[in-house]
């Protein structure tokens, strides 16, 4: 049978390749077999990415033993909590598309057979499962798991709470020697951070659509199993690739469907809107964001996962994991239980003999948390195109919520605001151009979410922005505001002290202006250029075919094959809004 790899192991003519792959190491016998790349985004500058060395080791040995070649490649990554608060989060969500295009461009001119694929944090899981979809070869993904949960003040904790903790100190609620044990306590060692926040809620919804094995979004990272998991998927990819079960075999309309219908019930990040819209994309999938609401409003939200409850991964872990939350959502037959995973078995398959081992963690369905989803999409005429909540970590007395706006153009001036005392309890926090194409880069607003919550103003003050938040942010944090103020949305035409009213149950976000006074504001309104660009790297403009896509300008060159040229290099970013 012929193989992928065969375009540059087989018959005379690659010669010349096989000279090159026996300058690596390999034998006759390596390259007789199936090339199976081994994508690991190892880093030592990522606590989620210091072990996949060690991952990718089991990955390679699983693959030898059911009759592939590994063979390990690198992706790039960045940590958002380190890249959170300076210029370096303007690179945290265009990088995901550096990571699929990279992974593409090692699959393809390598002409490896299969893929399995090693992240763990923000951007890389989605970045990597958007080449796989982009790709359609046979894949499954391994993560190197989450962190183990800190400790503080006689608490569980972990990272959430330390820029909390920086806000309580701002205030003078803690002291520097509290701020130093917090520092000290909150991230005890390797892994993705211990919330359910974007790069858990990724790996978690990694196994809820199919392309992970069970275990892979809740095993933490110091466990053994870890590493029994990622030998595993080692030796499954051999069999997806005997058996031809490829990326979009998987990544079905349904599969999307069961992904969203896990996240509303384990109340997700934010960002995962983002990122199961883009992936979709890739596999030719249409998504939209009344999808959302849809779903949100039929299922229940059953976990209260860090920010927005005292849980960790870890406990997650232990009771049951992804497959016990899809058991309890069977009980009202809420998922489609005859898709295909990369198991090579069905959803329903995988989920026999599943319990709910910790009902305090994972609420039975008949007694959920809310009857509604953890994320939640308004609209308005602030948001025409649809914003995005963290339904499961606003407050309830926030769901209502009307005050006055307080406006500012950046996060820096906004954060600096709140440190200084200047927020009073009722205000409607709004932060503008820093979506992707006003920032650009589209950076989390991690920073003043954490500081209103550690001045103790979270079930008092919310906060809009066209930019997005962090899977670590509670509170009413309401973000991804589309039209974005850089592309001429009404967000730009707020004034300081209008009054902002929220109804989240309604799915209604509002400026009591009336439609002239906003017309007269939009005559007068001057678009702004980005005033803090990322070297070499400046947004310049932004289209909706379907769904918003940004073109960032880069210092670097590409020959044109139409022209013969040379133009501008760009990555584009696609990011949600809605359809129209």
């Amino acid at each position: 049978m012929s193989k992928r790899s065969d375009n540059i192991t087989a018959g005379a003519a690659r010669m010349p390749n096989r000279s090159l792959l026996r300058a690596c190491g390999m034998t006759d016998e390596e390259m007789n077999r199936p090339i199976i790349g081994v994508v690991s985004a190892y880093s030592e500058i990522i606590p989620g990415h210091i072990n996949l060395d060690k991952i990718a080791d089991a990955v390679k040995a699983g693959v030898s033993m059911a009759g592939g070649t590994p063979v390990v490649v690198p992706a790039i990554g960045v940590c958002d909590g380190i890249a959170m608060g300076h210029i370096g989060m303007k690179y945290s969500l265009p990088s995901r598309e550096l990571i699929a295009d990279s992974v593409e461009t090692l699959a393809q001119a390598h002409q490896m057979d299969a893929l399995v694929l090693i992240p763990n944090c923000d951007k890389i899981v989605p970045g990597m499962l958007m080449a796989a979809a982009r790709l359609n070869i046979p894949s499954i993904l391994v993560s190197g798991g989450p962190m183990l949960a800190g400790h503080f003040g006689g608490e569980e904790i972990s990272l959430s709470k330390t820029f909390e903790t920086v806000g309580a100190y701002k205030a003078g609620l803690v002291t520097e020697e509290q701020l130093m044990e917090c520092e000290c306590g909150s991230c005890p060692g390797c892994g993705s951070c211990s919330g359910m926040y974007t790069a858990n809620s990724m790996n978690c919804l990694s196994e809820a659509i199919g392309m992970a094995l069970p275990g892979n979004g809740t095993i933490p990272a110091v466990h053994a199993a870890r590493i029994h998991l990622a030998k595993h998927a080692g030796m499954k990819i051999m069999e997806l690739l005997e058996k031809d079960i490829k990326p979009r075999d998987i990544l079905t309309p349904k599969a999307f469907r069961n992904a969203l219908t896990c996240e509303m019930a384990l109340g997700c990040s934010t960002n995962t809107v983002l990122h199961l819209l883009a992936i979709a994309h890739e596999a030719g999938v249409e998504v939209n964001l009344e999808l959302l609401n849809e779903l949100s409003s039929k299922v229940p939200n059953l976990c209260h996962l860090a920010p927005a409850g005292p849980h960790h991964i870890e406990e997650l872990y232990m009771a049951g994991g992804i497959p016990a939350v899809m058991h309890e959502l069977t009980r009202r037959d809420l998922l489609d239980l005859s898709l295909l995973t990369a198991t090579g078995k069905t959803v329903g398959e995988n989920l026999e003999g599943v319990t709910n081992k910790k009902p305090e963690v994972i609420r039975p369905i008949d007694n959920p948390y809310s009857e509604t989803g953890g994320i939640a999409v308004l609209w308005g005429n602030i948001a025409e195109n649809g914003c995005v909540v963290k339904r499961s970590a606003v407050a309830p007395e926030m769901m209502v919520h009307s005050g006055p706006a307080r406006v500012f153009d950046s996060e820096d001036d906004a954060i600096a605001s709140i440190y200084a005392g200047k927020i009073n309890k009722g205000d409607v926090v709004i932060i503008r151009y820093e979506g992707p194409k006003g920032g650009p880069g589209m950076r989390e607003m991690l920073n003043p979410t954490s500081a209103l919550a550690g001045m103790k103003l979270d079930k008092d003050v919310a906060l809009i922005t066209d930019g997005r938040f962090s899977g670590a942010s509670r509170g009413a944090s309401i973000g991804h505001v589309s039209p974005e103020a850089a592309a001429g949305g009404n967000i730009a035409l707020i004034q300081e002290g209008d009054t902002v009213e929220i109804d989240i149950p309604n799915s209604r976000v509002h400026l009591a202006v009336s439609d002239e006074e906003l017309a007269a504001r939009r005559a007068k309104w001057i678009p702004e250029s980005p005033t803090s660009s990322p070297a070499g790297c400046t947004a310049i403009r932004v289209w909706s075919p379907r769904q918003t896509r940004v073109q960032f300008w880069s210092n670097r060159k590409y020959r044109d094959p139409e022209t013969n040229g040379f133009r501008i290099f760009f990555c584009a970013l696609w990011l949600s809004c809605r359809p129209g």
